[in-house]
């Protein structure tokens, strides 16, 4: 951010266009926060300091606005970071698994092969996401994130990271020229095809100024069908020395041993032998010719010949020099050095033959393939990771899992960082892939993989999960808005939970998974999806959650109406039968979330015109004990229309009594100064007038019962108790 090149956009902005002055005259300046997780920044708006003559009003809430400043992975890379996250699982398995069966285990065969085998995976990938990249059109690859070129990179450094340091199991200490020559020929393909088919379309092919630079060249990669064929051409040519020798050299060219061919490496080493004293047969042959003829008017063919010949010699300043002519590198002289120069040359005397090519022809600094490809040569996995790393994330935290996996590098942790060289890089990628909020199950998959300081960055990460991730746009965008609610609707948001509690429970972080419970359950009842939200707060555990989720729906009757309330209690209503069985649910929740359902009931009964069920339900939450202190006055209230109903009397004489004492309790209470534990509810119900206003609509269900115990005198009902009846709640 402090680069005059590099900036944060922040989307809706914090400062509207033209308005910064008046920003800064209010006293305000921006202040941010960087992430230590990864290169993300919270940034907010703060009063300056020591400013004069600026009144604060207190506590302001201030918008805070998230940044970051990793690009996102496109659509593309979304792609090929899932599927080589498979890859990288298999790997952890694998892993976890030596952890249980010992190092000798992960040393075997079996074990080899398969890492072996997802090596090859990940090249896999690479090739076919490079070969995908590089087939889009100019319009599309405009837009991609990373070019084809780039996954070529990728490509090639992980292919010879296989072929150096995972071959077949058993060939660790073979010859490892044709292995690298192979992956040169693949890789940097040279000459090229166009070179060849121009040659082979000319009736004296010799006369042509690239005839022997490319018949060197193939001769040079080992390609000997390619020399041959040219070679065959010459059969024409006016020097019966250059038919002669030409005719000599092509079955050279094709006998030459290569190591695949042979059942022993002492059968490969005698069959080399041999060959090199036919070449060097050939190399007496030719020093005969006489200088007069070597010559033909167009190119000193000998001398030219003289090379090929000094190639398969394997003389080392012959290849040093006819690469530095073809504008070869210093890979080529390397690999060719292990074809021709020694047969038998070993990876580990690899690095030693490197150096020596390096000093004459160094690396290029500005290529960062060029230096992945130069530390794994010279068998410096440090260093290729340290390049790697620079050239992309994903390609050093891949390479450093398989590296600790093959103990190619320390398992033991840096004591600043408290991290090791394989979880520094996964971690590095993790945070890379934190940027993306839509990535967060790979994100902390890799993360889980680096330790404890893995764990506790993934926890933090869980936690922070945006629960509506399809809400994009929906700030600006009206559309967006109603997008989002549709999403909601359908059970996205709880899509989501479920699969960050999923991932707690694979990874057995349950604290963690808590804590998102809750964080959910919060997020549900500002959604009025109070089901949900009991559901996650029982799933937490945490029952004062879960009565605050009650006391919202009650809350639902007071400023809604029955109707409302009635609707959001049916959400609710199907868990309370799995939480009475729960033994670890707290009983007082439980009993405040009875009595929802039970006065829910209530209302439903009472809009069905059910009366008589509904005075039922009225006094048995009074007699069961189910009523909070804070609701009494409520249900009083309530009682009211049933007590005046004139058609009949709708409850026993006793169950009128129990109505009475509850209201003689709540008025001798608040005469006491008890008002607010028992008339709070009641004085939101009814608006503004307060306690008065509450006392005077319980004076009218006073009046009530009072003639309702003057009719069942009349009636001669005063003897007859109540029935005892049983509530089924609705589950």
């Amino acid at each position: 951010m402090s680069s005059v090149d590099h900036h944060l956009n922040l989307i809706p902005p914090l400062i509207q266009v033209g308005h910064t002055e008046q920003f800064i005259q209010l006293g305000r300046t921006l202040l941010s926060a960087q992430s230590p997780l990864n290169q993300s920044y919270a940034v907010f708006p703060s009063a300056l300091k020591d400013v004069s003559g600026i009144k604060c009003s207190g506590v302001e809430e201030q918008p805070i606005f998230f940044a970051s400043s990793e690009t996102s992975p496109s659509s593309e890379r979304r792609l090929f970071i899932g599927d080589t996250s498979i890859i990288f699982a298999a790997l952890q398995n694998l892993t976890k698994t030596a952890q249980s069966r010992g190092q000798e285990w992960l040393q075997s065969q079996e074990t080899h092969n398969v890492i072996r085998k997802l090596t090859l995976d990940y090249v896999n990938f690479t090739r076919e996401c490079w070969i995908h990249t590089s087939q889009t059109s100019v319009q599309s690859q405009g837009s991609s994130q990373f070019s084809g070129d780039h996954y070529r990179s990728l490509y090639t450094c992980l292919a010879l990271f296989a072929v150096l340091y995972v071959p077949e199991y058993g060939y660790e200490d073979a010859p490892v020229g044709d292995d690298l020559m192979e992956w040169l020929n693949v890789h940097f393909i040279e000459p090229s095809t166009e070179e060849g088919d121009h040659l082979s379309g000319l009736d004296r092919p010799w006369e042509d100024e690239t005839f022997w630079p490319y018949l060197v060249r193939v001769t040079l990669r080992g390609l000997s069908k390619a020399a041959t064929f040219f070679l065959a051409t010459l059969s024409t040519h006016p020097s019966d020395n250059l038919r002669r020798l030409a005719q000599r050299l092509s079955p050279l060219l094709q006998s030459q041993p290569h190591l695949q061919s042979f059942e022993a490496e002492r059968d490969f080493a005698y069959a080399s032998h041999r060959w090199k004293d036919k070449v060097q047969a050939l190399r007496i042959e030719l020093d005969k010719v006489s200088e007069s003829d070597r010559h033909d008017g167009i190119e000193n063919w000998w001398d030219r010949l003289s090379d090929i010949v000094g190639i398969l010699e394997g003389r080392s300043e012959v290849i040093r020099r006819v690469c530095e002519d073809l504008g070869a590198d210093w890979r080529e002289i390397a690999v060719s050095w292990g074809v021709f120069a020694d047969a038998r040359l070993r990876r580990q005397d690899l690095p030693e033959v490197v150096s020596q090519v390096l000093d004459d022809m160094p690396q290029d600094p500005t290529n960062l393939e060029d230096m992945v490809h130069a530390a794994l040569f010279s068998g410096d996995p440090a260093k290729a990771l340290s390049h790697a790393a620079q050239l992309d994330p994903w390609l050093a935290a891949h390479m450093a899992d398989l590296m600790q996996a093959l103990s190619l590098v320390e398992e033991e942790a840096n004591e600043d960082s408290g991290l090791n060289v394989r979880d520094f890089y996964v971690l590095s990628y993790a945070q890379y892939l934190h940027a993306d909020p839509a990535l967060w199950r790979i994100t902390v998959a890799y993360m889980f993989s680096c330790g404890e300081t893995g764990v506790r960055s993934a926890d933090e990460v869980l936690m922070r999960v945006p629960l509506k991730l399809r809400f994009g746009g929906s700030i600006t965008h009206s559309q967006g808005e109603q997008t989002g609610a549709d999403n909601f609707k359908s059970g996205d948001l709880a899509g989501v939970v479920k699969d960050i509690n999923a991932t707690c429970y694979e990874y057995q972080r349950e604290e963690v998974r808590r804590t998102i419970c809750r964080i959910a359950a919060q997020t549900f009842v500002q959604e009025k999806e109070y089901g949900l939200a009991l559901s996650y707060s029982s799933s937490a555990e945490d029952w004062p959650g879960l009565g605050r989720v009650v006391d919202r729906v009650l809350q639902e009757y007071i400023t809604a109406g029955p109707e409302q309330f009635t609707r959001c209690v049916a959400s609710i209503a199907p868990s309370l039968q799995a939480l009475r069985m729960q033994s670890g649910a707290q009983g007082i929740f439980i009993h405040r979330l009875m009595f929802a359902v039970r006065y829910a009931e209530f209302h439903q009964r009472l809009g069905n015109q059910d009366l008589q069920d509904a005075a039922w339900d009225l006094v048995s939450m009074f007699q069961d004990g189910l009523t909070p202190k804070s609701w009494w006055a409520v249900l009083l209230c309530d009682s009211q229309q049933l007590l005046q109903h004139d058609a009949t009397l709708l409850l026993p004489y006793a169950s009128a009594c129990i109505l009475l004492q509850h209201l003689e309790e709540v008025i001798a209470r608040t005469d006491q100064g008890s008002g607010d534990e028992y008339l709070s509810v009641l004085i939101s119900k009814l608006g503004s007038g307060g306690t008065t206003e509450a006392l005077h609509a319980l004076q009218g269900v006073r009046l009530a019962l009072a003639k309702y115990f003057a009719r069942c005198t009349m009636i001669g009902t005063g003897g007859k108790q109540i029935l005892e009846r049983k509530f089924i709640a609705a589950v």
